[in-house]
């Protein structure tokens, strides 16, 4: 059986216990109080009855109560030796199997013996102790049931909260979870609430998280367009120059930069959601065959198990051109590429991807490790937003016996009504 574990469940059971030996205290406190007072007040008539008993034998005259004797039988044997010591005593025993309160002192080298009922003060007290186990029941249950609805309220608002920070992690930064403030809520209601500190605290982190993406991104995309049309006229104007090394270093730089520029402009596409997927059913064997084709690279290819899924070529074709162009410049051959049903595993035999990566995913403008080579480190950035745009899912690792290994699987399905 599983025991329940939740913060609501342990603030209630911590709630319960706390009450339960409270209660147990206290109770235990009024029992002995109330049963010292009435077996206090049996004694002290019994003590009386013992001394009058005592007045009328050494008088010698007749005592007259049936429930006075020397020496009876059933005399319990501690009080015995007290009145051979020449003292008086009381303690609670038995009668003829009936429970008394006995009372003996010394009469010429005797025990003279009083004894009263006791029956009726068992009960009593039986009935005050059951009263007192009754009253810490309920006050056990009342506690239990009141722990358990404020722990169950801080635990849901708790879970709200966490539930959103998962959200914020995974993406979602307009999640909030949105608590009311003080200024908000009625005066009678201003206290106090760390729950609510640690919510408000959340969703001001996610709001700063925000606004500080959306400016990365604004100035992303405003540094890609106004690199990109005196980039258009630099490539042009390279063109006229005579030919020889200084212009193809002059080339290769400006092309360089050029592919940078749409790389940043694509990224700024891709962080502004608009992206839409042309989705169409495609061979997945044959279009990792003709992506590895376009790349020109000495790629090894195998079709394990081939299989239809459901992509947007032209982005399906983007993302294995990144990849195989990352292993390539940051790996060490042989590339290899298999397919697998819906998917599609490519690896290198360089030093792997550093941890990370692995654990963080890829970051713009940064390559993680300088044993992975250079690099402006936005291919896989944009790897991973095409990869969010067809929904597939995406794994980085590191193979054991070395090489860094990326794992696409692709979504299988059917096309929507109209497509």
């Amino acid at each position: 059986m599983r025991v329940p574990s939740g913060l609501r469940w342990k603030i209630a059971m911590t709630t319960t216990a706390v009450c339960c030996m409270v209660a147990a205290a206290l109770g235990i406190l009024v029992h002995n109080v109330v049963s010292r007072q009435i077996s206090g007040e049996i004694r002290k008539d019994v003590i009386r009855d013992l001394e009058h008993a005592l007045d009328h034998y050494q008088y010698g005259t007749a005592h007259g109560d049936a429930n006075v004797d020397l020496n009876p039988p059933g005399l319990p044997e501690p009080l015995r030796k007290l009145v051979a010591r020449g003292e008086t005593g009381s303690m609670v025993g038995e009668y003829g199997r009936k429970p008394v309160m006995w009372a003996a002192g010394p009469a010429d080298q005797q025990a003279l013996a009083v004894w009263v009922p006791y029956e009726d003060t068992r009960s009593r007290l039986r009935d005050i102790d059951t009263a007192i186990l009754a009253s810490a029941g309920l006050a056990a249950g009342v506690v239990a049931l009141a722990g358990l609805f404020l722990a169950n309220r801080i635990s849901r608002r708790l879970a709200t909260t966490a539930a959103v920070a998962r959200r914020i992690s995974a993406g979602d930064l307009d999640a909030r979870v949105g608590f009311p403030a003080d200024a908000e809520e009625p005066a009678r209601f201003h206290s106090r609430d760390e729950v609510r500190d640690v919510a408000q605290a959340l969703d001001s982190m996610a709001g700063s998280l925000q606004d500080r993406l959306e400016a990365e991104k604004r100035f992303t995309a405003d540094v890609a367009h106004e690199l990109r049309t005196p980039l258009t006229g630099s490539l042009a104007a390279a063109d006229l120059l005579p030919e020889g090394r200084p212009k193809e270093m002059i080339n290769d730089r400006l092309k360089a930069l050029h592919l940078l520029t749409e790389d940043l402009l694509e990224i700024s596409r891709l962080d502004s959601g608009v992206e839409q997927a042309d989705l169409a059913r495609v061979e997945l064997g044959r279009a990792v065959e003709r992506a590895v084709a376009s790349t020109r690279l000495t790629v090894s290819v195998r079709i394990l198990r081939d299989a239809v899924v459901l992509t947007d070529r032209r982005r399906l074709d983007r993302i294995l051109a990144n990849l195989l162009v990352n292993a390539a410049k940051h790996g060490q051959p042989p590339i290899e590429v298999s397919v697998e049903g819906p998917i599609v595993t490519i690896r290198d035999h360089g030093p792997g991807y550093p941890a990370e990566l692995i654990e963080q995913g890829p970051q713009r403008f940064r390559t993680g490790d300088p044993g992975r080579g250079r690099g402006h480190g936005l291919g896989l950035t944009i790897v991973m937003g095409q990869a969010a745009v067809l929904e597939i899912a995406l794994r980085f690792s590191n193979a054991p016996d070395g090489g860094a290994v990326t794992t696409l699987q692709l979504p299988v399905g059917r096309l929507p009504e109209g497509s």
